[in-house]
């Protein structure tokens, strides 16, 4: 694999490209693919290596053509591979800002600057983490940030998920279709979210909630989660409750820092950009987690680079 710096930009004007792709996940790979078989001089940065969440993932099952689960990393570096075949270039340097007001845009790194005629922002976005120890080294041995990427691991078995939003309960409301039994989390006495989910809540007699409770410990055998331990905030009780998988839901920080306020951002801070991911700004686009949408997957973010970069190209035709 041939990851392409640039360390020299310091000492020449900016390269301007035709698109510029910033974040190298599954929404990134894709967009650089098409751009650059559009026929668009494809730029792409990654601050560390390709992937994104996707490559940290140890096995995936609900990627179509995938009869046998994959790991993630194996998908990323094959997804890395056909870009680069199409002539894509990829800059292993940090996008630490982006000048959207000036044409080319400007895109800056700790190394350099480069310019582009259009950009595809994919840089995904990080789950909340509880800060529990081993959590870090037991991410996909049973803890997991995505009940619908990992809840077929286990399947017929106790698991749990920590919460008390909108997506907390959806995934218990997953997992309770292919679990023994499903324990949601939740520090305080109410859910945050939204009626229609208590209702449904109310109709699983395979879900337990655990209210006032906070998770203090991850009880691990065998280098896996064998349970959790938590405390009731009011009367200080512990409890461990013996789970196969703990379910971390406690909310997603999208990375849109170094866009400055250049593009507009919903009240979570994620990208407004429509199915094409247009954004308000005619030559930027957004693609993957990123973006406002629905659901977040493997293939809901390669759909989302498809089009973005089929949207960056015509553009680009259209302003010829």
């Amino acid at each position: 694999m041939d990851l392409n710096t640039s360390g020299d930009a310091l000492a020449r004007e900016p390269e301007t490209v035709d698109l510029a792709v910033i974040g190298a996940g599954p929404a990134g790979m894709t967009a650089a693919l098409y751009g650059a078989r559009s026929g668009l001089t494809t730029l792409l940065f990654e601050r560390l290596s390709p992937g994104g969440q996707c490559a940290t993932t140890e096995h995936l099952e609900n990627y179509p053509g995938y009869s046998d689960s994959t790991s993630g990393f194996d998908l990323a570096m094959k997804m890395h591979a056909q870009a680069s075949a199409f002539g894509v270039r990829t800059v292993t340097e940090e996008v630490t800002s982006v000048d959207l007001s000036v044409t080319p845009n400007l895109i800056a790194t700790p190394f350099g600057s480069y310019r582009a005629r259009t950009v595809i922002v994919a840089t995904g976005a990080t789950p909340a983490q509880l800060g529990l120890p081993h959590e870090d080294e037991l991410r996909g041995r049973g803890v997991s940030y995505c009940a619908t990427c990992d809840g077929n691991f286990f399947r017929g078995r106790d698991v749990a998920v920590i919460g008390g939003g909108d997506t907390a309960v959806a995934d218990v409301i997953y997992l309770a279709r292919i679990c023994r039994k499903v324990y949601l989390v939740h520090r305080r006495d109410k859910l945050r979210a939204t009626a229609i989910y208590h209702e449904r809540l109310r109709q699983l007699d395979n879900v337990e909630l655990c209210w006032d409770s906070v998770a203090e410990e991850l009880v691990v055998e065998d280098g896996r989660v064998a349970g959790v331990r938590l405390r009731n905030v009011k009367t200080d009780e512990g409890r461990v409750l013996d789970v196969a998988a703990v379910f971390i839901a406690v909310g997603m920080r999208p990375n849109t820092a170094f866009l400055a306020g250049d593009l507009e951002l919903d009240q979570s801070g994620y990208v407004i950009a429509d199915e094409m991911g247009r954004t308000a700004m005619p030559n930027v686009f957004a693609a993957g987690d990123v973006r406002v949408k629905e659901l977040r997957q493997v293939v809901t973010a390669v759909a989302d680079g498809a089009n973005a970069a089929t949207a960056a190209a015509d553009y680009l035709d259209w302003r010829k």
